[in-house]
């Protein structure tokens, strides 16, 4: 096994790295080193193959270390390696967010740039609150989530949403209200989208009477939740949302930096689900994981009232942004991403798939531990029978074993999330779930 030294760093360098969503006093007492990545794979410090059974963080669907997008990035490092974000442009920003608008629904053609998910959360709310005050309605400020939602981790993201660790120990946040969760237990081991649970976006409605529509800017949701454990939503769920922010004047938000660019089969989920909200969030597969970035995408309408209500045309119109907005590399990364997608047929490779990892999903919901199967697109969800007192212990168990045996997938509360790259085959997910269920087994073994 290799050592620290073996891998290059010392016992300080270890130390010194406050590790982000880690557990770091167990992980720095069993490192889990990723050295390489090609293709579907990771090797480690000893050189051991392991399967990218989540695609990096959702991240990398097209697989790893392609030469296009490396070409793409060293080109662009060797020309314009930065340019100023603020009062200046570049021409790859402005080519990117047209071919964006290529894969987004029709009329959502303006778009920021922001550096991450998180970022494009905290934007696209903020952009919600503006709109309303540029529009002589400036009580709109009230921001509705929804349980077990997940929007990043600046303020405005935790403040909507629904992951209670995520939030809890941070103390108040921005003014927000929760709509319920869909997971229901009628709808348990549902393949795809669960046919009941519609009627929970009336809960909107709810907070409407409370609030009043006069007091609320927008509703935020992912399509498909993706970090809660992988839950789609309900046949005709979205639609209702959209029905009541329409009869309300209230926005609809897709936070799709999961969804968006592939991992449901389709350019977005809003596609995929045939619902179109007034602003999308995106990030991850936007330029395969190799670079940070995000985008926020708006209907014509929100930007023109910023536009209008600019004051003088050298006046900022939306004073917002970050210092890697449009980065020109990460530009340059995106454009590549973007090409290879459409020209490998990726989006047709993961509705070919989905059905296998449906299959391959489904199977394991005959085991003890395993009380909850979801999936949806290229994703899956399955919970584990919680240990006493530790609902996220045998997640974590079942990971590391997985780990031990040569595949990567990601352990979050009372879920094991499965998200493989587009390009996956039949047997490489048969492999990957045959793996798991002996896992799975192994640790129900030991109870």
């Amino acid at each position: 096994m290799a050592t620290l030294q073996d891998m290059g760093i010392t016992q300080n360098q270890l130390d010194s790295h406050w590790m982000a969503y880690s557990g770091n006093r167990q992980f720095k007492q069993d490192p889990r080193m990723i050295c390489q990545a090609k293709g579907k794979y990771y090797f480690d410090a000893d050189g051991r193959k392991i399967f990218d059974g989540l695609s990096g963080l959702w991240t990398c669907g097209l697989g790893h270390g392609r030469q296009e997008i490396v070409d793409a990035i060293a080109q662009q490092a060797s020309q314009l390696d930065y340019s100023p974000a603020f009062q200046f442009g570049h021409p790859k920003s402005f080519q990117l967010a047209e071919r964006i608008t290529e894969f987004m629904p029709e009329g959502l053609n303006r778009v920021f740039f922001t550096g991450s998910g998180s970022e494009s959360a905290d934007t696209s709310l903020k952009i919600a609150r503006a709109y309303w005050r540029k529009k002589g309605l400036a009580s709109k400020t009230k921001l509705i989530g929804r349980g077990k939602g997940y929007h990043g981790v600046n303020f405005g993201g935790i403040s909507v949403g629904g992951i209670g660790p995520n939030r809890a120990i941070f103390g108040a946040g921005v003014d927000s209200a929760h709509m319920r969760h869909t997971v229901l237990p009628e709808n348990a081991f549902t393949k795809g989208q669960p046919s009941q649970g519609a009627e929970l976006a009336n809960d909107l409605i709810d907070l409407i009477a409370m609030h009043d529509a006069s007091n609320i800017a927008a509703v935020i949701v992912e399509p498909m939740a993706g970090s809660a454990g992988v839950i789609p939503p309900p046949v005709g769920y979205l639609k209702r949302l959209r029905e009541i922010c329409d009869q309300h004047q209230i926005l609809l938000i897709f936070d799709e930096v999961i969804c968006a660019f592939g991992r449901l089969g389709y350019k977005t989920g809003a596609e995929a689900c045939g619902v179109t909200p007034d602003i999308i969030n995106m990030a991850k597969q936007l330029t395969n994981g190799v670079i940070p970035m995000g985008a926020v995408a708006c209907k014509q309408e929100i930007y023109d009232t910023f536009m209008d209500e600019g004051g003088p045309n050298y006046m900022l119109e939306l004073p917002h942004g970050y210092t890697y907005s449009a980065h020109p590399i990460a530009c340059a990364a995106a454009l590549a991403s973007l090409d290879l997608l459409e020209k490998e047929q990726m989006f047709e490779q993961v509705r070919e798939m989905s059905p296998v990892l449906e299959h391959a999903a489904h199977q394991l919901g005959q085991l003890d531990l395993v009380s909850d199967v979801r999936n949806m697109g290229l994703a899956a969800g399955l919970s584990l029978v919680h240990a006493p007192g530790e609902p996220a212990l045998n997640p974590f168990l079942v990971a590391q074993q997985m780990w031990q045996k040569g595949y990567y997938v990601r352990y979050g509360a009372d879920t094991i999330q499965i998200a493989p790259p587009f390009n996956v085959s039949a047997a490489e997910i048969d492999s990957l779930f045959n793996a798991l269920g002996d896992s799975i087994n192994q640790l129900s073994g030991q109870a």
